[in-house]
């Protein structure tokens, strides 16, 4: 088994004791709203300081008829499920063959599952039909699997990108995104084939994320070589496609002794949110308790004992949303709107009280 699969099978344990163990994160003091665009949106300049908004008074207005009738709840979990590599055959525990995904995909499709991008989750505006429920579909490391173009400029039918647009076909209402969090050897393409490759990504909805150069863990590093890590990613993304990433997904979860140093580095990367390694689903990012800094995962597997997947993988996690669907994330089907029971309105955060329908 290769060393790093290895380290990174250690580290999902670790995750998972410590989700087990530490409080729930309070979120901090979130920054001015800002339009998190499509995929690859441009973000540059320093963080910019906390918008004071007015919380609206008296009570949250009622809920739109169709959104009742699907019993919207846009303050439940949702999935963000986390692949490595995809392979014909899986060889290492983080990998899933290609019938795997496959699989998934189509289980989350007839679930009633929307993909958006991880862009659009943190931004907190993304178009689900009512009644659905939104999924974060992200793949770490850009291996070949991921992606590839065959000489007609197709996506070569193995990979990730072309077995998510076939679910798609198949399965009305399943939208074709993702979010592709990219090292330094980017899907094994040379620089001319990653420019046209990313730029074709971008350009039908799918998100370029940073995931740091070389993949070290930032917890070990210096200020220098964190900015290093993270902005030479960053530096190549932007000079093959002119577009900055939006978000960052720390390589084994791993957080840098200051996490500061990973949000922003001046003009050079600033982003908007920042996905561990994980092991359970995020809170809704409309409810008090998501924290925009440390947005947990789930990786993709299923009920094996192997990193107590029994409980905490993607396999068991749709089980459990499954068998208590008043927990996942239910679409009100309107995006300026945020709908859930009146008996949740003490999980909403304060800044999206005005957005705020309840029943």
């Amino acid at each position: 088994m290769p060393l790093l699969h290895k380290i990174a099978g250690v580290v999902v344990v670790c995750a998972v004791v410590l989700g087990l163990v530490l409080p729930a994160v309070r979120p901090e003091k979130r920054q001015a709203a800002a339009r998190v665009g499509g995929a690859g949106a441009e973000v540059s300049g320093t963080p910019r300081a906390p918008a004071v908004v007015a919380t609206p008074a008296g009570p949250v207005p009622g809920a739109a008829p169709g959104a009742v009738a699907v019993k919207a709840n846009e303050l439940g979990q949702v999935p963000v499920l986390m692949y490595h590599r995809i392979v014909p055959k899986a060889e290492t525990p983080l990998d899933r063959s290609t019938k795997e995904l496959y699989d998934e995909l189509t289980r989350l499709a007839k679930s009633g599952y929307t993909p958006i991008t991880a862009a659009e989750f943190v931004g907190g505006r993304f178009d689900v039909p009512a009644g659905r429920h939104p999924v974060v579909l992200t793949f770490d490391d850009s291996t070949p699997g991921h992606f590839a173009l065959d000489a007609n400029g197709w996506p070569k039918g193995d990979t990730a990108v072309a077995i998510i647009q076939r679910v798609a076909r198949e399965n009305p209402g399943f939208r074709a995104v993702a979010t592709f969090y990219l090292n330094k050897d980017l899907f094994g393409m040379a620089d001319a084939q990653a420019a046209v490759g990313l730029k074709w990504l971008v350009q039908r909805g799918f998100e370029l994320g940073n995931h740091t150069m070389s993949h070290p863990s930032l917890g070990g590093l210096s200020q220098g070589e964190v900015r290093a890590e993270i902005g030479g990613l960053e530096d190549r993304v932007v000079r093959l496609t002119g577009r900055h990433t939006t978000t960052l997904a720390y390589p084994y979860g791993a957080v840098p002794r200051k996490a500061a140093w990973a949000r922003a580095d001046g003009g050079r990367y600033t982003f908007r949110g920042i996905f561990l390694a994980g092991w359970r689903p995020s809170p809704s990012p409309f409810d008090e308790n998501f924290d925009r800094w440390n947005i947990t995962r789930v990786r993709s597997e299923g009920k094996v004992e192997e990193n107590d997947c029994t409980k905490f993988c993607s396999t068991a996690w749709l089980d459990y949303l499954d068998k208590n669907p008043d927990e996942r994330y239910t679409s009100d089907g309107d995006s300026n709107t945020v709908t859930f029971p009146r008996t949740a309105e003490g999980r909403l955060a304060k800044e999206h009280r005005g957005r705020a329908r309840a029943y």
